[in-house]
This record gives structure tokens, C-alpha cells and sequence, in this order.
């Protein structure tokens, strides 16, 4: 009797470590895919007046002509 419930003890302990696992890769794998989102994403969801005061997400003017030239250079 005594092996049997130590053997139930072990079955439910490895059912709920599973269990918890599954829960956390879940949960970092949101968190994941939560910090990949491009920042704009995030800035209108978060505050809409930022957005609406102009935020732009596309590239600064500088970084756009920086590129144009490297382009060119090639």
C-alpha cells in the first residue's frame, strides 16, 4: 500500500511540474513575442498622444540619406 501511494505521489508531482512548465514556456514565449513588436506598436497602445503629436515610425531623414549614400557607394 505504501509503495502505491508513493507512486501516486510521483505521478501527480510529475503531472503538475508538467503542467507548471508548459505554463511558464507559454508565458515566455508571450513575453517574447510582446518585446519583438516594433516600437510604434507598442507607443500607440500605450499613449495615443504621443502618436498623435507627430511620432513618426518611419527612418530619421539623417539614417535615410546615410543609407542613400552608402547606396550609391556601392
Amino acid at each position: 500500500m505504501d509503495v502505491m501511494a508513493q507512486f501516486a505521489v510521483l505521478t501527480l508531482t510529475t503531472i503538475f511540474a508538467g503542467v507548471l512548465a508548459f505554463g511558464m514556456a507559454w508565458a515566455f514565449l508571450l513575453a517574447a513575442f510582446h518585446l519583438m513588436r516594433p516600437a510604434a506598436v507598442r507607443i500607440s497602445r500605450t499613449s495615443a498622444s504621443r502618436v498623435s503629436k507627430g511620432f513618426d515610425s518611419d527612418l530619421a531623414p539623417g539614417t535615410r540619406a546615410a543609407a542613400r549614400q552608402l547606396a550609391l557607394n556601392r
